[in-house]
């Protein structure tokens, strides 16, 4: 079968599907006014580390209002990506419905909000890593009306809990994280395995 995503209804659903697992960035945000945001993001991934470099999509409409994230990040400039564990995956699911803005999903899904460091955004306690960040640059997807908003932002202060990190390794194992499949599916990250990196020595593949 041959898909043209232009011709295809609901390509979108296959490509949730194919691309898979996601990472979910959990973004806790703050409008101007002061309004606290909490939502999960699951077209997200690092792509640098020096400086160290995250990438979001975010919708910009839904069909009554401006998503609130994506508003707060371009006002505001900062936010927070709080990792999601096995843990806390009812209370995320919980704020990914479209709330109005004046409503505070830390509220309606019972995890404990807590002040940053360098940023107004809150932090997630319940979550063990938290990422703030700074906006770096919103490059525009689509069309208008139905456009994404790609969120490009450099971390500058990461808190992690202590029992996750040794020296340079975190520990893959205990973090327990949940990662996005297609429709309603998500992935436990528990069956791990490792492969060394070969490096290719000129001397000897002439032999």
């Amino acid at each position: 079968m041959e898909i043209d995503p232009k011709d295809y209804d609901g390509f979108y659903n296959v490509m949730k599907a194919i691309v898979v697992p996601r990472p979910i960035a959990f973004i806790s945000s703050v409008s101007e006014a002061g309004e606290v945001n909490l939502a999960p993001y699951s077209f997200f991934n690092a792509v640098c580390y020096n400086p160290p470099t995250i990438i979001v999509s975010i919708q910009r409409q839904t069909p009554d209002k401006s998503k609130d994230t994506l508003a707060n990040i371009e006002a505001t400039g900062e936010f927070v990506v709080n990792v999601v564990t096995q843990d806390i995956t009812e209370a995320m699911n919980m704020t990914s419905a479209e709330y109005p803005s004046d409503i505070n999903e830390f509220d309606v899904s019972g995890l404990t909000q807590i002040s940053s460091v360098g940023v107004k955004a809150p932090r997630v306690k319940d979550s063990p890593i938290n990422m703030e960040c700074a906006l770096n640059q919103v490059v525009e997807i689509g069309p208008p009306g139905k456009s994404y908003g790609l969120v490009i932002a450099e971390i500058k202060l990461l808190h992690i809990r202590d029992d996750l990190i040794d020296g340079y390794h975190v520990k893959q194992e205990a973090l327990n994280m949940v990662g996005r499949l297609g429709g309603r599916s998500y992935v436990r990250v528990e069956n791990i395995f490792d492969m060394t990196m070969p490096i290719y020595k000129p001397d000897e593949a002439a032999e």
